[in-house]
This record gives C-alpha cells, sequence and structure tokens, in this order.
C-alpha cells in the first residue's frame, strides 16, 4: 500500500509541484492549505508523513506542527526559509519537527529526506529494541517502555529526541561519534548535518541535566562525539 504523504502549504503552485513529485514516485498524496484544515485530514486520513509549511495565514507551521505533536507522532517535516538554521532547528525541535527544509527544494533532496523519514518511522533502530534500562533517583530511563523521568517527572521527548537518548544510553560510558548518531538517529542521508546533533543534544540536555553548564550525564568527547555517563 502506498504511503500518504500530507502536503500543507497556503500556495497552490507549490502543493502542485510537491503532489506531482511525490504521485510520479509511488506515494498517495493529502492535501490541505491550512493548518485547520491539517488537523483535519491528521484525524480523518492518519497520513504516514506530512510536509508543513512554515509561513501560512491564520496559524503558522510551528503552531499546527504543536497541535499535530500532541495527538500524534506522525513524522513531520517543517518547510523553512534558511537551511538548517539554528533558531529553525531549535524552533523545531520546541514543537515536535523531525526534519527541517528550505524552500526552494530540489526533487532530488526532498525525496531522499521523504524516504529517510519514513524509513526511519517503519523500523525502530536497534538501541530502541533492547531492554535498556538505567536509574540512580534522579533520572530514570526505561528504552522499551519508552519512558523517561526526572526527580520522578515524566519527560515529553519529541520521537527523535527519544532515539537520540536510546541511543546514547545503549552505549553507556562508550563514545558516539557524530557521524554514528546522525546515521542511527537521522539516517545516512544527514552524514554531514553535524549541526543537528550539537542542537539536540543541547536541547537534551536542558531537559535532563540538574545544571546545564555541568553537564553529569551526556558528556561531550571535544571533536569525536559524545557519551552517556551511566556513573553519575
Amino acid at each position: 500500500m502506498s504511503k500518504k504523504i500530507l502536503i500543507v502549504d497556503d500556495e497552490p503552485a507549490q502543493i502542485r509541484l510537491f503532489s506531482q513529485l511525490l504521485t510520479a514516485n509511488g506515494y498517495y498524496v493529502l492535501k490541505a492549505v491550512s493548518g485547520r484544515e491539517a488537523i483535519r485530514a491528521v484525524h480523518e486520513s492518519k497520513p504516514d508523513l506530512i510536509l508543513l509549511d512554515v509561513i501560512m495565514p491564520e496559524m503558522d507551521g510551528w503552531q499546527t506542527c504543536g497541535l499535530i505533536r500532541d495527538i500524534s507522532e506522525i513524522p513531520i517535516i517543517m518547510l523553512t526559509g534558511k537551511r538548517n538554521s539554528e533558531e529553525d532547528i531549535v524552533r523545531g525541535l520546541e514543537c515536535g519537527a523531525d526534519e527541517y527544509l528550505s524552500k526552494p527544494v530540489g526533487n532530488r533532496e526532498l525525496l531522499a529526506r521523504v524516504k529517510a523519514t519514513l524509513r526511519r518511522a517503519d523500523k525502530p533502530s536497534k538501541s530502541e529494541k533492547k531492554n535498556t534500562q538505567f536509574s540512580n533517583g534522579y533520572l530514570t530511563i526505561d528504552v522499551l517502555e519508552r519512558r523517561v523521568t526526572v526527580n520522578g517527572e515524566r519527560l515529553k521527548l519529541t520521537p527523535r529526541e527519544f532515539r537520540l537518548l536510546a541511543l546514547l544510553v545503549d552505549n553507556a560510558d562508550r563514545i558516539v561519534s557524530h557521524q554514528q548518531v546522525l546515521e542511527n538517529v537521522w539516517g545516512w542521508e544527514y552524514i554531514d548535518d553535524v549541526d543537528y546533533v550539537r542542537i539536540y543534544i543541547s536541547h537534551l540536555r536542558q531537559k535532563i541535566e540538574p545544571d546545564t553548564s555541568q553537564p553529569k550525564y551526556i558528556l561531550t568527547e571535544p571533536g569525536v562525539g559524545y557519551y552517556f555517563s551511566s556513573k553519575s
């Protein structure tokens, strides 16, 4: 069965271009011209992936993304203004986006990112399949249960944040290189996007570290990568 992709954009020409490309490559396309239509389509049609433009009237892409994430873990690719803009990535993290592409985007890049995002959604990583646990009274992580708590309060992590944390915990006390993180959490198509790792690590630290200026759990090996310390 063809994967269903919901395109959300208030520009008919952009919807038409994306629709033609995706249909020609075997995807079933759904369309929405506003955030409200997008949320309705999520409820009614349950798409496998969403391409969501940031700039829309009434309800912008960030607001729409946040509302969708409250009800679903459907992968969301945001169409932003600037390539790998740190501001856009941080905003995307806060609302639950999985990926960011700048407009205009080339056909080959769009298809590669769509395929990679769908593949990751369909296939849990090896780390996510393991019965990996960590608990020390302050921080508790149960990978199989997808449960993370800090001081007894459950954290809300995006699918991508959880995948990153699961990888680090599964390799506790061993350095995971930037390239290994990108390949395992995002896919080989992202192997040059090292900024993703730095920004996501920073955001994850804000959620689990008692003091982000002196992290105890997610530690940096300068120029190499990161590791999770189980001795904290």
